[in-house]
């Protein structure tokens, strides 16, 4: 397979959606770098910069497949935007081998021809929402038409996922679940990002995020602070008004940095070689 993903993390992850993490977690593998410059991003560490182990798609997919006999409930691809071209082959691959649902767990600014590459190979999508409009991306991730790609892209995930499906555990299958992380003193954003959602299908599940906290003291005002409980409250109703009814909340004791993964790169090449026998002893 032609082509290398910076990886930066693999593992079992406790802390996504319920139908996402479950009782046995979720298999992430976090890619290194992202498209975005987010100012406060909370994985900075592995997305400002170039981090993680450069991997081939055979060795990747022999992580997918551990991940898989660990017990995960599916695969989680998390910020894989930047590698979107390499994505079909890797999941075609993938695909052959695993039997739990694969998902594109991405920050919404999606390459519209690429995402329909996609169709067929992602079974459940988990974008981002950040802003309702182009100056919001423009100033906090450093992108002039964040609000207008992310339009699209959402579009063609739900056209390539209409409906969800659980099984008999509550697990999602097939679907796409919408996230928006509320930002402390930009209520305006969060509604016209929950109108937009409503207004593209009021049936989609949203995780109305709250877990935001400073991950930097040079931060300006509002970012500077966490979110209260009050500005929460606000859009949770806010949520229920404009019709939406499929959806996640958080307890504000989410907003701690006990929650961002460990990205040790020793953890990772631990996996790689338990992947890699774990492959050896298949064949």
């Amino acid at each position: 397979m032609e082509g290398k993903f910076l990886v930066a993390r693999a593992g079992l992850h406790f802390w996504e959606e319920p139908p996402i993490s479950g009782t046995k977690g979720s298999g992430t593998v976090f890619f290194g770098g992202c498209l975005l410059k987010c100012v406060y991003c909370q994985n900075y560490k592995i997305s400002r910069k170039p981090y993680g182990m450069a991997l081939t798609g055979e060795q990747l997919t022999d992580i997918i497949c551990y991940l898989q006999d660990c017990g995960a409930h599916n695969i989680n691809l998390v910020t894989p935007s930047h590698y979107i071209k390499l994505m079909p082959k890797l999941l075609e691959n993938a695909k052959k081998r695993i039997s739990i649902p694969i998902l594109y767990n991405c920050g919404g600014y999606e390459n519209l021809e690429g995402l329909k590459r996609l169709d067929g190979l992602v079974d459940i999508y988990l974008p981002d929402f950040k802003y309702g409009n182009n100056a919001l991306g423009r100033k906090y991730s450093g992108i002039s038409d964040y609000f207008d790609v992310a339009c699209a892209a959402l579009a063609e995930m739900r056209r390539q996922q209409p409906d969800c499906v659980f099984d008999s555990d509550g697990i999602m299958q097939r679907g796409m679940l919408v996230r928006h992380l509320v930002l402390p003193g930009m209520l305006v954003n969060s509604k016209k990002v929950l109108k937009c959602i409503a207004d593209l299908d009021k049936s989609l599940y949203v995780s109305l995020m709250c877990q935001y906290f400073p991950p930097r003291k040079e931060l300006p005002s509002p970012l500077n602070r966490r979110l209260t409980q009050a500005e929460y409250d606000n859009i949770c109703y806010f949520f229920d008004s404009c019709g939406l009814s499929n959806g996640f909340t958080q307890e504000l004791s989410s907003a701690t940095e006990d929650y961002v993964p460990d990205f040790d790169l020793d953890l990772l090449k631990e996996v790689l070689d338990k992947s890699t026998s774990f492959s050896d002893k298949k064949e």
